[in-house]
């Protein structure tokens, strides 16, 4: 028994450091973009194009019914040339270019379509094709490129040009920052080139220096390896230490998830500054959002599983809309509360005399005060868990496509628990922390008591300024 406990606390550190070692992540962008690469190639007499899109996990699954024509489940090589070919086709017409006032005609030719394997037993994909026409480039020619291909995906734009025997004069550099969509640069992930027309000067010396996007900071290193390892598990060979781990960091993953900017702490806060806020509160609140994140995980996956038009950065956009209204709607109720509570106090005072029978008017609760305070709850839970979660909804598809169906729908219980776990320990430090205010406020002075007795209407103004910026914020 001595030697069995720690061959046991051996094993299973040895589980842990293997899900932690970091794997190669196959779309650093998200696994809902669609990113482009434009590469322009201008000689005297004619214009190439290499145009390339890498095509992440979520809107290649969605492709895969299109593809696949003869429903095996199977994608041969004709289906995907045949699918190439009309993408090709849709990316050139997309693909704009004028020299002068005429339009340029392309003529596609090798159009490949290449399934590569992605995240969470997903699948990506990469399409390349190669554009060419004829054209004039005379001194002083101008030429004006616009790339509209699949213009609503979000994703990495690029364009470049080189001339073969003219000179150029333009913003955009001669080498792929991305090295045409294989390597993308890791400071850029956060800010990625959005580029989708330029003009181009033929002929005149010099060359202006290509612009570099601004830099950023990306999402935490070790967020990102949990995800990929959760990602990694739903693919694996599945044991019960495997899972148990994967469950474990599906929680972490989610409780990291809520800590990062966003998911109503904000309002949370203003939320519990303005009400006397109570520990099962916070709890409330907590559960509201675990119910909200998974149900809106299964609803999103399903749709995105049965529609193929769906974007799914676009359901998600819907969704933070939603969120926006929600919130505006707790903050409205919230000042509704608070003005009626100040005319209440107001017409309670009863001026300077005083009753022989000393009853309390501030004390005893309101009806509409309690209903409006669950309702205020589940807003603020529904607001922090209604937007899913890409990273969870990854783990949901993968784990559908490799019929692990339960695996992932408890993986994304796991992420709903992992957050509700964050925002309730939020919510129970705010609660305290308006109790030692309170108390503060009870023995400080007259000045201090009044502007306590009017946090209950500056939160409820700050609850509905947050809810319509995070409605504009969804709709911009």
């Amino acid at each position: 028994m001595k030697l069995r406990r720690p061959l046991i606390v051996l094993a299973l550190t040895a589980a842990v450091v293997s899900l932690l070692a970091t794997p190669a992540q196959a779309h650093p962008l998200g696994n809902f973009s669609i990113n482009q690469y434009a590469g322009l190639t201008l000689s005297p007499s004619r214009v190439d194009v290499l145009a390339l899109a890498d095509i992440a996990e979520i809107p290649t699954l969605q492709e895969k019914p299109q593809i696949d024509t003869d429903g095996d489940g199977a994608l041969s090589p004709a289906e995907t040339l045949a699918y190439a070919a009309s993408e090709c086709g849709r990316y050139s017409s997309g693909l704009a270019v004028t020299v002068g006032d005429g339009r340029l005609s392309w003529a596609v030719t090798a159009p490949t379509y290449e399934i590569k394997p992605g995240a969470g037993g997903l699948a990506t994909s990469r399409l390349s094709c190669r554009l060419s026409a004829p054209a004039s480039l005379s001194d002083r020619a101008t030429l004006r490129v616009s790339n509209d291909y699949r213009s609503g995906r979000v994703g990495w734009r690029e364009l470049t040009a080189v001339g073969a025997g003219v000179r150029l004069n333009s913003a955009l550099p001669a080498v792929s920052l991305s090295h045409e969509l294989t390597d993308y640069p890791r400071d850029l992930l956060a800010s990625a080139p959005d580029v989708r027309s330029a003009t181009i000067q033929v002929g005149e010396s010099g060359a202006a220096a290509a612009g570099t996007p601004s830099l950023s900071t990306a999402a935490p290193d070790w967020l990102a390896t949990a995800q990929s390892r959760v990602e990694a598990a739903v693919g694996g060979h599945l044991t019960p230490v495997v899972v148990f781990l994967a469950f474990l960091l599906a929680l972490l993953l989610g409780a990291g998830h809520a800590a990062l900017p966003g998911h109503g702490k904000t309002v949370m806060a203003a939320y519990f500054a303005g009400r006397k806020g109570r520990i099962r509160d916070a709890l409330a609140v907590g559960g509201t959002v675990t119910l909200a994140h998974t149900g809106g995980v299964l609803v999103v996956g399903l749709l995105l599983t049965t529609s193929t038009a769906l974007a799914g950065e676009q359901v998600l956009s819907w969704l933070a809309a939603a969120s926006g209204v929600l919130v505006t709607a707790v903050g409205i109720a919230m000042l509704v509360t608070a003005l009626r509570s100040r005319r209440a106090g107001t017409i309670h005072h009863h001026g300077d005399h005083s009753h022989s029978h000393g009853h309390d008017h501030g004390g005893h609760p309101h009806s509409h005060s309690k209903t409006g305070g669950r309702l205020g709850l589940a807003g603020i839970g529904l607001a922090g868990g209604l937007v899913p979660s890409p990273s969870a909804l990854v783990v949901l598809l993968g784990a559908i496509g490799l019929g692990r169906t339960m695996l992932g729908v408890l993986l994304v219980l796991a992420y709903g628990i992992g957050m509700a776990g964050t925002l309730t320990a939020v919510g129970l430090l705010l609660v305290f922390a308006r109790r030692k205010l309170g108390g503060f406020a009870a023995r400080a002075g007259r000045i201090t008591q009044r502007l306590s007795a009017g946090a209950p209407t500056a939160t409820a103004a700050l609850v509905v300024l947050v809810g319509l910026g995070m409605g504009l914020r969804a709709v911009t």
